[in-house]
C-alpha cells in the first residue's frame, strides 16, 4: 500500500496556463473543473512501485485556490513532484450527466506526459498519480529546419508507426518503435513520397479492446490507437526505450526533416477512449462530463456521432481551447508539420450535437498564428452520416480526404456503368466539389485506400471483407468497398487473374498520381501488402497489419512502378496544377485539357462508355504534351484513336511512355526508350488498364 506523506510548502498559485508549469518558485498546476465541489492534488516523486510510493495529498481550498471554474495550486519544493493526479469530487447527478469518482485518480488534461509503459503491457493503475512531469529535456534540433513542402509538390504516405517496421523481416534496429520508422527513412526517400501521416502516436489503452481472438482465445489489443487517452501525452509504447519517449520522437522528426520529408498526426478529437459510461473514467467525464461531452438533453446519454461511444464537445469554448493547446504543441514542441484530423465532421457540431453554420473551432484552427505553416487536413465526415466532403469550411487553407475520389475511381475500376464524367471530375481535380467555393484542385486530398478499409491488393482481390479473426463474426467493417476480385475471390488464384490484379494496381496507382489534387498513398501498397481480405485491422497487433519487407524484393516491379510514377509527377507542372482548368470551347489552341472517346471525337459521356482519353496541354508551361487514355471494361479491348480535330496539337514525335497491361519493365520506360506513336495510329488499351503518351517538349508556347 502506499502512504500519505506531510505536503510540501505551497502556496494559492495561478489559474493559467492550465496544466503545469515551472517557474522559479516551484510548479504551478491549473485545473478546470465547473461542476465539482472539490479537488485533491496527488503528487509523488517515485512511481516505481506501489509499496515504495509516498502520496501526497492536498485539498485545495476554494477560497484560496479556485479562480472562476478553475483550480490552482503552486508547490515551492519541485524535486518532490514528479508524477500527479487528481482526486474530483462533487455530487454526481446522473439525470444530468455529472459523474465523480473520487476514488480514483484522474488524468490531467493537459498533460504533456504520462507514466510510461510498453507495448502490450497493462497500463498503470489508476490508483497511483500518473500524470509525469517533464524537467530538464533541452533538445538541440541543430540547423534542421521543418521542409515546408508546398502544397502542389505533396505526396503523402499513411503509415502505422509500429506496423510499419514491427515485422522480423523490416532489416531495423528496435522494430516497431520511432526508432525503428528512423531507419525507413532512406527507403521513403527514394521512393519520393513528401510527408508521412502517422496513425495515431497520442497515448491509449491497447490492452482496452474487448474483443478476443474466436481461434486462439487470445485478447485482441486496441492497436490502431484511435482511442486516445490525451491529447498531449506521446504514446511511450511505441518507443524503443518508454521512459525517453519524446527524446525518440523527436530524433526521428528531426531526420524527417533532413532528409526533407515533412511529418503529419493523425489526431482524433471527435472522441475519447472512455467510451459509454460502462468504460473506464480516466479523466474528462471523471472531471466535467457535460462540458467535455456532447450529451443527449433528455436523459444525459452519449451522443454518439463516433461510433465509438461518446463525442467530444469540440466547440465549446474550454474544449476548444483544450484542442488549440494541443496543436500549438506539437508544432512547437515536436515540430509537427501538420494534421490529419479523424471524423473532423464532429468538429462541426455543436452542445446538442446539430451542425454549426460557421464553426467556431474550425476557424480557429485555420486563422492560429503558430499554426500557420501547418498542413490541416480534415476527414470530413463522421459515423452519423455527416458528409461534408467539398463543403467542410470555406476556409481555403482546410484540405480535405476526398472521399468521392476513393470511391469513384474504384467504381470506373470496376466496370460500372455511367462513370467516366464522374472519373474525368476527380481526375481534372474535383472542380464541383472545390471550385464554387474558391478553393483549388490542392484542396483535395486523392486516394484509393487508406488504412480503413481494403489494401490495394485486396481492393483487386476480394469481392467480400474477410474479418472474421476480429472476435465479431464478421460484422465489423464497410460492407460497401467497391472492390472486385479480378475473376476469383482470394489470394490463391490462377496465373490469368494474377496478371490481371497487376494491371489493375498499376492503373490504380496511374490515376492517383497523374491526376490534379495531392495523392496520398497507403504504406505497403507500393509493394503488392494484403491484409488477407480484412477490410477493419483495427485490433491486428500480427502479421495481418504488419507490413512483409520481403514483398519489397517479390513485387519490386511494383515498388519501380510507383516510383516512377511519383517521379513523372514531380518532373512535370502540368500533373500538379494550382488552379482549375479553364473552360475551353474545344478550341485546339485554347485549352489545357480536351476530353475523348475511343472514335477521337470529343467525349459523349454515355453511359456505356467505358473507356476515356483526355489531352493535357503543356502549352502555358512550355512542358511536354500529355494524352492519357484509361479502360475501365473488365473484358473488352479498346481501340482508341487519337483525335483528328486537334493534330496540329502533336508534336512531330509521340511517344508511349506507360502501358499498365505490359510486365515489367515494359509498363513504364523513359521516353528516349519508348516506342514512337504516329497521330493516325489507333492505339490498343486491354481490360482495366492505362496508357500514357508523352510529346516532346515544345519549342513555343501559345
Amino acid at each position: 500500500m502506499s502512504k500519505k506523506i506531510a505536503p510540501a510548502h505551497y502556496s494559492a498559485g495561478k489559474p493559467l496556463p492550465l496544466g503545469t508549469s515551472t517557474t522559479e518558485q516551484g510548479i504551478n498546476f491549473a485545473l478546470f473543473s465547473r461542476h465539482c465541489s472539490g479537488v485533491t492534488l496527488v503528487y509523488t516523486d517515485n512511481v516505481s512501485s506501489p509499496e515504495q510510493n509516498s502520496l501526497c495529498e492536498i485539498a485545495l481550498d476554494p477560497v484560496i485556490n479556485k479562480t472562476g471554474d478553475i483550480w490552482h495550486i503552486l508547490i515551492h519544493d519541485a524535486e518532490s513532484v514528479n508524477y500527479y493526479g487528481y482526486r474530483i469530487s462533487g455530487e454526481s447527478d446522473l439525470d444530468a450527466g455529472i459523474v465523480f469518482e473520487p476514488g480514483l485518480l484522474m488524468l490531467d488534461p493537459y498533460a504533456t506526459s504520462l507514466i510510461s509503459w510498453r507495448w502490450g503491457s497493462e497500463p498503470p493503475s489508476r490508483n497511483l498519480p500518473r500524470c509525469r512531469i517533464v524537467k530538464d529535456q533541452p533538445f538541440d534540433w541543430g540547423d534542421s529546419q521543418p521542409p515546408k513542402t508546398p502544397l502542389a509538390d505533396t505526396i503523402i504516405y499513411e503509415l502505422h508507426v509500429r506496423g510499419y517496421t514491427r515485422n522480423p523481416n523490416s532489416g531495423v534496429k528496435h522494430p516497431g518503435t520511432y526508432h525503428g520508422l528512423s531507419q525507413k527513412i532512406p527507403y521513403l526517400k527514394s521512393l519520393g513520397i513528401t510527408a508521412v501521416e502517422l496513425m495515431p502516436i497520442t497515448e491509449w489503452d491497447e490492452t482496452d479492446n474487448r474483443f478476443f481472438h474466436p481461434v486462439t482465445g487470445e485478447k485482441l489489443l486496441n492497436y490502431w490507437g484511435y482511442n486516445p487517452l490525451s491529447f498531449f501525452s506521446l504514446k511511450s509504447g511505441l518507443a524503443a526505450d518508454p521512459s525517453d519517449a519524446r527524446t525518440e520522437f523527436k530524433r526521428m522528426v528531426k531526420a524527417f526533416h533532413d532528409a526533407g520529408i515533412e511529418v503529419l498526426l493523425d489526431m482524433v478529437y471527435n472522441h475519447t477512449g472512455e467510451i459509454g459510461y460502462d468504460g473506464i473514467t480516466s479523466m474528462y467525464r471523471g472531471i466535467d462530463n457535460p462540458i467535455y461531452y456532447l450529451l443527449d438533453s433528455n436523459d444525459a446519454s452519449y451522443l454518439n456521432y463516433s461510433g465509438c461511444g461518446n463525442t467530444i464537445n469540440c466547440n465549446h469554448p474550454v474544449v476548444s481551447d483544450l484542442i488549440l493547446d494541443s496543436l500549438r504543441f506539437w508544432v512547437q514542441e515536436m515540430r509537427i508539420d501538420g494534421f490529419r484530423f479523424d471524423l473532423a465532421a464532429i468538429m462541426s457540431r455543436g452542445p446538442a450535437g446539430s451542425v454549426l453554420p460557421d464553426p467556431p473551432l474550425l476557424q480557429r484552427i485555420a486563422d492560429d498564428p503558430l499554426l500557420q505553416d501547418t498542413k490541416i487536413i480534415a476527414e470530413a465526415w463522421d459515423a452519423s452520416g455527416l458528409y461534408q466532403v467539398g463543403h467542410f469550411s470555406e476556409d481555403p487553407r482546410w484540405l480535405e480526404w476526398n472521399g468521392r475520389f476513393r470511391d469513384e475511381v474504384r467504381s470506373f475500376m470496376r466496370d460500372q456503368p455511367d462513370t467516366t464524367r464522374r472519373l474525368a471530375t476527380r481526375i481534372a481535380g474535383s472542380s464541383d466539389l472545390y471550385q464554387d467555393e474558391g478553393k483549388s484542385p490542392l484542396n483535395s486530398i486523392n486516394f484509393v485506400t487508406c488504412h480503413d478499409g481494403f489494401t490495394l491488393y485486396d481492393l483487386v482481390s476480394f469481392n467480400a471483407k474477410q474479418n472474421y479473426l476480429n472476435g465479431e463474426q464478421n460484422r465489423d467493417g464497410e460492407n460497401h468497398n467497391e472492390s472486385w476480385n479480378s475473376g476469383e475471390e482470394g489470394l490463391d488464384v490462377s496465373e490469368e487473374v494474377l496478371f490481371m490484379r497487376q494491371r489493375r494496381m498499376k492503373t490504380f496507382a496511374a490515376l492517383l498520381l497523374l491526376s490534379q489534387g495531392i495523392p496520398m498513398i497507403t504504406a505497403g501498397d507500393e509493394f503488392c501488402r494484403s491484409q488477407m481480405g480484412n477490410n477493419n485491422s483495427w485490433c491486428q497487433d500480427n502479421e495481418t497489419s504488419w507490413l512483409d519487407w520481403s514483398l519489397a524484393r517479390k513485387n519490386d516491379d511494383m515498388l519501380s512502378f510507383f516510383r516512377r510514377c511519383i517521379t513523372l509527377r514531380k518532373k512535370h507542372r502540368l500533373f500538379r496544377r494550382t488552379a482549375f482548368f479553364a473552360a475551353s470551347d474545344h478550341s485546339p489552341l485554347d485549352h489545357d485539357i480536351l476530353w475523348f472517346d475511343a472514335s477521337g471525337d470529343h467525349a459523349d459521356w454515355a453511359p456505356d462508355r467505358r473507356e476515356l482519353g483526355f489531352h493535357l496541354s503543356g502549352r502555358l508551361t512550355a512542358e511536354s504534351d500529355f494524352f492519357i487514355i484509361v479502360n475501365g471494361s473488365a473484358h473488352n479491348q479498346v481501340e482508341f484513336s487519337l483525335p483528328k480535330t486537334v493534330p496540329h496539337l502533336f508534336q512531330a514525335q509521340w511517344n508511349k511512355i506507360i502501358d499498365t497491361s505490359q510486365p515489367h519493365p515494359d509498363d513504364f520506360v523513359s521516353i528516349d526508350q519508348a516506342a514512337n506513336v504516329s497521330p493516325e495510329a489507333s492505339i490498343p488499351v486491354p481490360p482495366m488498364s492505362l496508357v500514357v503518351i508523352q510529346g516532346q517538349p515544345r519549342n513555343e508556347v501559345y
